[in-house]
């Protein structure tokens, strides 16, 4: 179908037929040999004077993000759909075809072909159909300069200019090219950047949104169908456009490629009668398009990860368009069958539209890669859906309190103190501290914490049982021998970090007089928190988390992100010990044999290997957390409601999130081998001797009646009187 010529095209026709008219005779009697020496020379034009995006190509590409298995694929990022592809991974058919589709003299010509310009002339002063005369790495040329990032918005628009000082650069600049590059080089950067409408640029992208399928997977007929939108993508789209006028430009092609020797008359035929099998394909783009488990807020958590590295660019917009146009191959760290496991598991607790929420994280000892980020919610901007990180923090996100999960902290500032795991304290019910308070919670103008459960926490505690039981009054007792800032510190060193102000200002200048932090009234974020223990699980080296394996350029070249960056924040003994303690909570045996009760028991009948953990409540139930781990993995969970602190999520829903935390560890080891913990020293466990226990009163005897001598009988009856 002819398209309509403008005024201003037919008036630069006019002007490039006066320009060419006196070539059009002699050229036309050139072989196409000397032509192309002729029109080399003509150019004038040298590959080391071409704008480097001509010697270099960088083309907008889309970048791929896929989970820590290579092959499941998340989602992409773009804003140009397309991917390069090497010609060995273009089927023949497809390079056969454009050429026959738009520059059937490729092969021969030296980068701008009179012949095909002089015809073009002839074509357009006549009436005919409008022809552009450009050659294939004439058009590449073009489009380069027209989608260059590098270039001002003024300089890609004057790329597609109808003037005659523009042609002429055009062919001054393609025949550089020639001179430099393959005919099959210049095929391929040309078939890699064309547009072949319904938003697809380049072939792989054309391929997979027209035909679901690779290039290298395209049939004679898709092949001739694809070459013939590239005259008028958006015209010919069988998707968005005219399907019929589409087909009549296969026909167009494929009559093309017989006259060009590529395929048969009979090949031809047999192809004009297939109807086309479209299987439009959308390609997903960001984070709300993920594709595997409801992956978007560990895809955002990437995303602003990805803008703080400054491998990416030298600032936040240059890091962003890198991620959107860079062609990058982004293996992430996430876990698909623990990443489904655990959004199953939140909720299974709490529905997608429950104002309550069970943000869960998953990370990997020793490298800190995050496995798995999953909450009842489902990520994007429509009703019942949220963008806000729920799991990592940020932005308005706080986090949340944590409970007793923070007394792993005063734990370890105690061991590293030099207090042993036997460190003993007659725990009361109720524990006046050095610290002013007035009402519910103080005992004479003195703040006096007390124990959730009496009959199960008071009495004599070491840091095993006292862990194991969750004794608030042993550990703030505890954080005050050792020094609250001291406690504070750890957090900080364990990656807990104070997004609110009112905790970062009391960690900065009052930290020392902190009593209640042990009991985790700091918000934290599931993310943190994981990443704390699983510091402890890798004995003391903490590792910064991160989202990504491996990051691969266009080109093949490994960025260098996203490796473990760790660092030993505590001497493995002190981590040991901590752990010995922490499998008490879960219904397991420290080494030394001193658990003797926990909070959560039930995880070592689900986990059925070597695990340890803690649980957490807030004040008055307003959040339950639990967090576990193995030497594998770390996972922990925070029930709360994210939009109103007031609501209290109760104490029932615990043990819906310690069931839920632990099913994800034990999806995250099966297969694994079984890994156990080592046991801490002799010196930093101590001597764990408890005291007898005080004898219970003898119950007494019946009494029995006794006769009451009558002297002491005179002598009470007259003291009556």
């Amino acid at each position: 179908m002819p398209r309509p010529r403008s005024p201003l095209s037919r008036l630069f026709t006019v002007l490039l037929a006066g320009l060419l008219a006196g070539l059009v005779l002699a050229v036309a009697a050139l072989p196409g040999n000397l032509l192309a020496g002729v029109t080399a020379k003509a150019a004038l034009g040298a590959y080391d004077e071409l704008p480097a995006a001509l010697r270099t190509p960088a083309t907008p590409q889309r970048s791929y993000l896929y989970a820590n298995d290579g092959t499941t694929l998340l989602t992409t990022f773009y804003d140009v759909n397309r991917t390069d592809v090497p010609l060995a991974e273009i089927a023949p058919v497809m390079r056969q075809a454009i050429v026959a589709a738009e520059d059937r003299r490729f092969y021969s010509h030296g980068g701008a072909d009179l012949r095909g310009l002089a015809r073009a002339v002839v074509a357009n002063l006549t009436g005919g159909s409008a022809q552009g005369g450009s050659t294939l790495t004439m058009q590449y040329v073009r489009n380069v300069l027209k989608t260059d990032p590098s270039r001002t918005a003024e300089e890609r628009q004057a790329a597609t200019e109808q003037t005659i000082g523009r042609k002429l650069q055009e062919i001054r600049y393609a025949t550089a090219l020639e001179d430099t590059l393959s005919k099959d080089e210049i095929l391929n950067r040309y078939l890699n950047i064309a547009y072949f409408g319904s938003g697809a640029y380049g072939v792989a992208a054309a391929s997979q949104r027209y035909f679901g399928k690779a290039p290298a997977d395209l049939t004679l007929g898709e092949a001739a169908l694809l070459a013939g939108l590239v005259q008028s993508p958006d015209e010919y789209s069988p998707i968005d456009g005219d399907a019929e006028a589409a087909l009549t430009r296969r026909g167009y092609v494929l009559d093309a490629m017989v006259a060009t020797g590529a395929i048969t008359e009979a090949q031809a035929a047999q192809a004009r009668a297939e109807k086309p099998t479209l299987r439009p394909t959308a390609q997903p783009n960001g984070c709300v398009a993920t594709q595997t488990a409801d992956a978007g807020f560990f895809c955002d958590y990437l995303r602003r990860w990805w803008l703080e590295q400054p491998a990416f660019g030298a600032t936040a917009e240059e890091r962003e368009q890198a991620l959107r146009r860079g062609g990058y191959r982004v293996v992430t760290s996430l876990d698909p069958d623990v990443q489904a496991t655990a959004v199953s598991q939140a909720r299974k607790v709490y529905a997608d539209d429950d104002a309550r929420a069970l943000p869960i994280a998953a990370v990997e000892p020793g490298t800190g890669r995050v496995l798995a980020m999953a909450v009842n919610r489902r990520y994007g901007v429509a009703e019942n859906e949220t963008v806000n990180p729920l799991i990592s923090g940020g932005g308005s996100v706080e986090g949340y309190q944590a409970g007793s999960t923070f007394k792993m902290f005063t734990m370890l500032a105690a061991l590293e103190a030099g207090k042993p795991l036997a460190t003993g304290f007659d725990a009361p019910s109720r524990l006046p501290t050095r610290y002013a308070a007035e009402g519910e919670g103080s005992c004479d103008g003195r703040w006096c914490p007390a124990n959730a459960n009496p009959e199960r926490m008071d009495g004599y505690r070491m840091m095993w049982d006292g862990f194991g039981r969750s004794v608030n009054t042993y550990f703030v007792w505890l954080a005050e021998q050792v020094g609250e800032d001291k406690v504070v510190e750890m957090a900080q060193r364990l990656g807990i970090t104070f997004r609110s102000e009112a905790d970062a200002a009391f960690a900065s200048d009052d930290a020392a007089n902190w009593g209640a932090f042990t009991l985790g009234v700091a918000a934290t974020t599931p993310l943190d928190l994981a990443n704390a223990y699983a510091t402890v699980a890798a004995e003391g080296t903490y590792c910064a988390p991160t989202p990504v394996v491996s990051v691969t350029a266009p080109d093949g070249t490994k960025v260098p992100v996203g490796q473990p960056s760790c660092k030993r924040v505590l001497e493995p003994d002190v981590a040991r010990a901590a752990t010995d303690a922490a499998r008490c909570p879960v219904g397991q045996q420290s080494a030394y044999g001193q658990c003797n009760g926990g909070t959560a028991s039930g995880v070592d009948r689900i986990v059925g290997r070597p695990v340890a953990g803690k649980t957490g409540s807030s004040e008055k139930n307003a959040t339950e957390t639990f967090v576990g781990f193995t030497p594998q993995v770390a996972v922990a969970g925070i029930a709360a409601n994210p939009d109103d602190p007031s609501d209290a999520v109760g104490a029932a829903v615990q043990s819906k999130v310690i069931d839920a935390v632990a099913r994800i560890i034990r999806a995250a080891v099966d297969g694994q081998p079984v890994r156990d913990f080592t046991a801490p020293s002799r010196e930093l466990a101590g001597n764990p001797q408890r005291p007898e226990p005080k004898p219970s009163p003898r119950p007494e005897e019946p009494r029995r009646e006794r006769e009451i001598p009558s002297d002491i009988l005179r002598w009470l009856q007259n003291r009556r009187g």
